[in-house]
């Protein structure tokens, strides 16, 4: 069992000003970082169903409560131990983790994003701007609460291995029911979605489209490269930061390939899920691929996938019927075959991020240079984008139709 320290409280009860001390530092506030969490598709209602009052009084007791510190106090009650007591513990019930947490270094500011059983506040943790996402176990609903506990530590394991400019940075975590809390950076920008959000349809410039889709790109090679599937790549879960780049976050659904088939059911979102973990079929790493393409169409259009649809009517119309939105027609040729070839029904159709990232970087060159690439009709995609890596970038202003 993990354990915390205790945070330090300033001078002043927090309980009896409103949930936060006057010494505190609130700090300003920031539209969101994170999707709501949990983001597991098919739970209705995540408060046990059993003593509906008492459950009701707990909900609004939850979602009253604005200091996380509150919640700490109440988790570990007024006669736990402190934090040299905590330390002597985890000795004893094993080795301590090197991401603890140590909360009395933790500062807590405003909440800005919120789920189901999920808070995500900012604040400072030793002198560093963070965000802290923090995650109410229920007592007694079974279920939910194995989903969540696995889904905590899905992505302390990935966050806390990955290393690299496009995946977020994991800095601690705390784990003492009812509170579990990861410390991650700061990212002021908010979500991909977020920022698209606030822009006019079809209105980002191709180096834009190409900035961010190779910072996403290179995210998901690394992680595969890591052996790690992301399983819900959308662009909630994709972070801006001020100097506008993007990293990948979110990897409470996360799995290793060589593990994922032993798991069950569908993981994700399903306007970005591909068509074979809607049906729950075996699948590869592919999937990740098919909702990069989602995403990047959302990056050709500013707009929301699959729109005027429920989430379910879009998993059908994607797995069933082989739709897929509208592809932009001021959008590059390059960028709307690519995307074509990333949410092909085939997975064995999807190209390896590993390509993607050449295609863009390449095209990137060219688009830089002056010389956008312009594909010629006759030509194939893949054979067409063998010729651009021999001979650089090519003018012609047709395109090839990729077949899904």
């Amino acid at each position: 069992m993990l354990s915390c320290f205790r945070l330090a409280r300033p001078a002043g009860d927090a309980s009896q000003q409103g949930g936060a001390s006057a010494s505190s530092p609130r700090l300003p506030f920031a539209a969101s970082l994170f999707a709501p969490s949990p983001s597991t598709s098919g739970i209705k209602n995540p408060w046990p169903s059993s003593d509906a009052a008492t459950d009701d009084m707990e909900k609004k007791r939850w979602d009253s409560m604005e200091s996380w510190s509150m919640l700490l106090d109440t988790a570990m009650g007024p006669s736990s131990s402190g934090p040299g007591e905590s330390s002597s513990s985890s000795r004893h019930s094993g080795r301590r983790e090197e991401w603890m947490a140590d909360l009395s270094h933790l500062f807590i500011g405003n909440k800005f994003a919120a789920g189901a059983n999920s808070r995500i506040y900012r604040g400072i943790y030793k002198q560093r701007a963070v965000a802290v996402k923090m995650v109410r176990i229920p007592e007694r609903d079974e279920a939910r609460r194995a989903l969540l506990e696995d889904q905590f530590n899905s992505e302390v394991a990935f966050l806390s291995r990955l290393y690299h400019p496009n995946i977020v940075q994991f800095i601690a975590a705390c784990k003492k029911p009812p509170v579990y809390c990861i410390i991650t950076e700061y990212m002021s920008q908010g979500t991909l979605r977020m920022y698209l959000n606030k822009k006019d349809p079809y209105s980002l410039s191709p180096e834009t489209i190409l900035k961010l889709a190779l910072d996403i790109s290179r995210g998901m090679e690394y992680l595969h490269a890591q052996g790690v599937i992301h399983r819900d790549l959308k662009s909630q879960n994709l972070l801006l930061n001020d100097e506008m780049r993007v990293k990948v976050a979110d990897f409470g659904t996360s799995c290793l390939e060589t593990r994922c088939q032993a798991t069950k059911g569908n993981k994700g979102t399903y306007r970005w899920m591909a068509p074979e973990m809607i049906k729950e079929k075996p699948y590869t790493r592919k999937v990740d691929v098919y909702s990069f393409g989602i995403v990047l169409w959302e990056l050709t259009t500013c707009l929301l996938p699959f729109q005027g649809m429920t989430p379910v009517q879009a998993a059908y119309a994607a797995s069933e019927k082989n739709l897929r939105p509208p592809l932009s027609s001021s959008c590059p040729p390059v960028l709307n075959n690519l995307i074509k070839r990333c949410w092909s029904a085939n997975p064995a159709r999807r190209p390896e991020f590993s390509y993607i990232v050449s295609v863009l970087d390449k095209y990137d060159h060219c688009v830089k240079d002056g010389t956008p690439i312009m594909v010629s009709q006759e030509l194939r995609l893949w054979s067409n984008f063998a010729r651009i890596f021999r001979i650089g970038c090519i003018a012609n202003n047709l395109s090839i139709p990729v077949h899904a």
